[in-house]
């Protein structure tokens, strides 16, 4: 049996951490999910490399994860392998330059955004706030409506599956609103950003003021995905619910915030069924009020 195999070969391997039936609601932001077959955390390149070799070879399927900030789990959880990036991939270097910083895919953006400001560099002061990796938040070039990620972005490391390390300069990726062109295949392992020298109380002010303005405009506090849909180009999803009399509508503990109706919290007791419910009511409702089709930005495990 593949998964069989597969944990056989991968308990006890060298910088890995291997665990069966682990559940996913403790490593997403939804706090939804039911089990992942294999639960694995790689601490080093090669243990990465060689945990996908082996998957690849019993054919079992597999994802990574970052912090599971932008994710919704099936109730019936995962069948396949679940993959986390461990210590090697949470380093962060500044060059001689002191503005290039090579950072890990695998660290906490909040991390690298404080880092920022300790170090007295702007230039992520629109990150603020905004949960995840680093690597996440590269692959979907997180930001807001005028700032993104992707501005920064330098050089980006990836591993593609059968061929090995590649490298892509900033121009040799497509950057757009949430969006980017790092091939999907390929899994992220370190970004270089380049920022710039700056007064440390004026990238602090400029911080809060950013996070003061989330703190009023979103549920920071609720439990949820963040925006759970792509606004249009020239439309505000959230007003288009709002309009559409949806604040607050819930199915089991499911909600539209009524806060901000792009993001759909879960109160407490929400199933990912209920979640979709709302997502698929909202999405409907929508679609006949104003024509538009709207385009999910959560991703979706076990489906």
């Amino acid at each position: 049996m593949g998964l069989f195999n597969a944990v056989m070969a991968l308990s006890g391997a060298i910088d890995t951490d291997a665990i069966e039936g682990e559940r996913l609601a403790r490593h997403t932001s939804y706090r939804i999910g039911g089990k992942a077959a294999l639960f694995l955390t790689c601490h080093s390149y090669h243990a990465l490399r060689r945990a996908v070799e082996v998957l690849t070879r019993e054919s079992v399927p597999w994802v990574i994860l970052g912090k599971g900030s932008n994710l919704l789990v099936a109730d019936s959880g995962y069948d396949g392998a679940v993959i986390t990036l461990g210590r090697e991939f949470q380093r962060s270097v500044l060059a001689e330059d002191g503005c290039t910083l090579t950072v890990g895919a695998g660290v906490i953006l909040a991390r690298l955004v404080n880092d920022a400001l300790s170090r007295g560099l702007s230039g992520l002061e629109f990150a603020v706030g905004i949960p995840g990796t680093v690597g996440g938040a590269v692959s979907m070039n997180a930001g807001t409506r005028t700032e993104w990620i992707g501005s920064l972005v330098e050089d980006v490391v990836t591993y593609k599956p059968g061929s090995g390390i590649r490298h892509y300069s900033h121009d040799d990726v497509y950057w757009a609103y949430r969006e980017s062109g790092i091939p999907r295949d390929e899994i992220i392992l370190e970004v270089t950003l380049k920022l710039k020298p700056g007064d440390k109380s004026e990238i602090r002010s400029k911080m809060e003021q950013s996070l003061v303005r989330r703190r009023r405009t979103q549920p920071i506090g609720s439990a949820s995905c963040g925006s759970v849909f792509r606004n249009p180009a020239d439309r505000s999803v959230g007003a288009m619910v709002e309009e559409c009399g949806l604040k607050g509508f819930s199915v089991g503990g499911a909600e539209v915030s009524r806060v901000h109706a792009n993001f759909i919290v879960n109160n407490g007791t929400a199933t990912a069924s209920d979640v979709v419910a709302v997502i698929q009511h909202v999405y409907k409702t929508v679609k006949e009020t104003y024509g538009v089709e709207l385009k999910p930005e959560v991703k979706f495990l076990g489906f």
